[in-house]
């Protein structure tokens, strides 16, 4: 079984409890294992992104892959209404990022993606039209899908993040590697 939704683990058909022990060990098995160098490697990668490792370690198990690129909702950006300039705060931490991810994100209408590229010149690699809220599942699949090919970026290797519980249905829809609070991104220095 596998979809929306899915993360991959046993499935509840019969057999489950042999499937849970087995998976159980499988899992605890594997984390020992890990040479020290490679997370060595892991956690300053969760530093230069500015997550805390175990946010960090969480999602690259989760999605089977490392983190290309953050997803930025004009709500996590706050971004206000028709205006397309960030407070200072926001732009020095986006910017902190440049060179370890791509940094995307996704304007609300009536704010045009390409204004806020005009504003923030080199800010972000993309800005791209985020779904509607009255788009459908589909449209909004599709929408995400489609600005991450055309980035040439897998879907389960961009991060969103997110400041609503709209958004954040996004990455079960659109597939993407997982989601976190915009405060875990744009928390003082110190405060995590």
């Amino acid at each position: 079984m596998s979809g929306i939704g899915h993360n991959g683990g046993p499935s509840l058909e019969p057999g489950f409890g042999f499937r849970k022990v087995a998976w159980t060990k499988a899992r605890a098995a594997l984390l020992p294992t890990l040479p020290l160098e490679v997370v060595r490697v892991r956690v300053a990668r969760a530093q230069r992104l500015g997550l805390p490792y175990r946010t960090y370690a969480t999602i690259r198990a989760t999605a089977g892959r490392d983190i290309v690129g953050f997803l930025f909702s004009g709500n996590a950006l706050e971004l206000r209404v028709g205006e397309a300039r960030l407070g200072a705060p926001v732009v020095d931490r986006v910017a902190a990022l440049g060179g370890a991810v791509e940094r995307l994100a996704a304007v609300y209408a009536p704010a045009a993606p390409g204004a806020l590229e005009a504003a923030h010149p080199g800010l972000f690699e993309a800005a791209l039209r985020a779904p509607g809220f009255t788009a459908s599942w589909r449209e909004t699949r599709e929408g995400l899908r489609g600005a991450l090919a055309a980035r040439r970026l897998p879907a389960d290797a961009v991060l969103l993040v997110a400041a609503t519980a709209v958004e954040r249905g996004w990455t079960a829809t659109a597939g993407l590697a997982g989601v976190i609070d915009r405060d875990v991104i744009f928390a003082a220095p110190g405060a995590a």
